[in-house]
């Protein structure tokens, strides 16, 4: 349960994510954020605050290659996290197939999701959102968009409207950017 929200604008990516900690019913405000800097790459992830610490503490990413980025993410990328959540115990597999958790990353200036089964997507809009606020944020990001408010405006707008309409998002909320 969360509300993670990117934009990538101009070279620059934006993530911004909501503290709630979230089991059935209880939420707790985290003071560890969902929304972070690794070497040349920003996340901002939901499903569990233990693949979250494993991206944030053991991943050591990939220096990206020139080239097909988009291919990269989707290889070499990919083949780290699964190999850090791995030995991070996160990684679960069933009937032969592994599954991670969900995340947004940027990295030269781009935003891409990965998903809990390592597909990795790049929406054609330039914004994406996960989590139990996803469709709201997503909605906000939308309408936003050409009524020129800065890009990390519309972050945070999106993040109040998920807050508002998601009984599974609570501020404050963490937003980093990252320049390509």
């Amino acid at each position: 349960m969360t509300a993670i929200v990117g934009l990538a604008q101009d070279g620059t990516v934006h993530i911004g994510g909501d503290s709630a900690g979230v089991s059935g019913l209880s939420l707790s405000v985290r003071a560890d954020s969902k929304v972070f800097h690794t070497g040349r790459y920003l996340f901002g992830f939901t499903t569990s605050f233990r693949m979250g610490q494993l991206i944030r503490y053991s991943f050591d990413p990939p220096k990206p290659k020139k080239g097909d980025l988009a291919a990269f993410m989707s290889t070499t990328f990919v083949d780290a996290l699964r190999d850090c959540l791995k030995a991070g115990g996160w990684a679960r597999k069933e009937n032969d197939r592994e599954e991670g958790g969900t995340f947004l990353v940027g990295v030269r200036g781009r935003l891409f999701t990965v998903y809990d089964d390592y597909q990795v997507a790049q929406a054609a809009d330039g914004f994406a959102a996960v989590g139990c606020g996803e469709d709201i944020a997503l909605g906000a990001l939308y309408a936003t968009a050409g009524t020129g408010l800065k890009p990390g405006r519309r972050v945070k707008v999106a993040l109040r409207a998920a807050e508002r309409f998601s009984a599974g998002v609570r501020g404050p909320f963490v937003c980093l950017s990252l320049r390509r």
